[in-house]
């Protein structure tokens, strides 16, 4: 059976005075005698009343409550950004629902809405990979809700985006391979709908083109994820025949890619170097560790807040939309 959640119908019932007084009452109003505020308050302290967080944020205009959209919750690098964003958030006295997408277009959609129903005060966006319809981020906007993009941000709406340094990184990655003595090398990329994959693309393709080396689509292959890899062990190990170095959009297509080929007798770093991106706590574990980028997540996510923050608490203050990037930085490891 469903609790019946106490309301203030309810406390003015029972002690026999009007909603009204009940609700000045819990208020501390002078009007209100204080015999009567201590009877409302300790008899709502006994039978557990909560106020209405709706009816009041309909009341105030405003619900103090932040709307929060990511692809994983469990990969490491999302859920430091939540920690990065609810430090803040929690302190300026902000609450925050979360949502997952799981890369799923359609749930995106859900969860924007879900957010917008229960009447948000902003959201903080990372899209999912599998996004190329912004229509549902557009109808956020036109109903007054500011929004603030994070990792993976969506280029066709105009709003505040705060990012890592994607292309500095993979630069970053790809000379420190160069320089290890790599002549051929792998790029494991994301999706070319994403910036952050074009970006870290970019990054590679740089890299290569400033050290001589021959830029070319052969020596890319898209596959971000474990599973990706193991499907595509095959074409992976063939071409492989043919490189010295592999880096990898992330940090888990990067350890993926060192299983498959330790599987099949290459040693790392003798034959083949790697490195990833991400610096998640697996790469520091792995067999040989991880050489990768670090990126701050919990910068990001507190970042996104205060820029979020200041659209919020300033609805009629006109501020430039901001693009804010996150610088990394190379930890180097036994893989290279």
């Amino acid at each position: 059976m469903k609790s019946h959640l106490i309301s203030i119908n309810d406390i003015a019932k029972a002690l026999g005075i009007s909603p009204s007084t009940v609700s000045r009452a819990l208020k501390d109003h002078p009007d209100i005698s204080t015999e009567t505020k201590k009877l409302v308050q300790q008899y709502a302290a006994e039978v557990n009343y909560r106020p209405n967080a709706l009816a009041l944020s309909l009341k105030k205009q405003r619900s103090n409550t932040l709307g929060l959209v990511i692809p994983e919750i469990v990969h490491h690098f999302f859920s430091s950004i939540i920690s990065g964003i609810e430090e803040l958030a929690y302190s300026k006295g902000y609450r925050l629902i979360i949502c997952q997408s799981n890369e799923d277009y359609n749930r995106e959609v859900i969860n924007t809405q879900l957010l917008l129903d229960h009447r948000v005060d902003g959201i903080l966006i990372s899209q999912s990979k599998n996004t190329r319809d912004s229509s549902h981020f557009k109808d956020l906007i036109d109903s007054g809700i500011p929004l603030v993009f994070f990792d993976r941000i969506c280029e066709t709406v105009a709003t505040d985006r705060i990012v890592t340094d994607d292309f500095g990184g993979a630069y970053l990655a790809t000379s420190h391979l160069i320089e290890r003595g790599c002549k051929k090398i792998l790029h494991l990329s994301s999706p070319v709908n994403l910036q952050i994959g074009r970006s870290r693309m970019e990054g590679f393709f740089k890299a290569l083109d400033e050290n001589g080396l021959p830029v070319s689509n052969d020596y890319v292959l898209q596959c971000d994820t474990r599973q990706e890899v193991f499907e595509m062990k095959d074409r992976i190990l063939q071409i492989c025949k043919q490189v010295d170095g592999i880096f990898a959009v992330n940090d888990f297509t990067a350890i993926a890619a060192m299983q498959i080929l330790q599987q099949a007798n290459y040693r790392i770093p003798g034959d083949i170097k790697v490195v990833g991106f991400g610096n998640d706590p697996i790469a520091g574990i792995a067999c040989p560790a991880l050489t990768t980028v670090e990126q701050d997540g919990f910068k990001i996510g507190n970042q996104a807040v205060e820029i979020l923050l200041k659209r919020i608490e300033n609805p009629t203050t006109f501020i430039d939309f901001q693009h804010i990037i996150i610088p990394v930085k190379l930890s180097q490891r036994q893989s290279t």
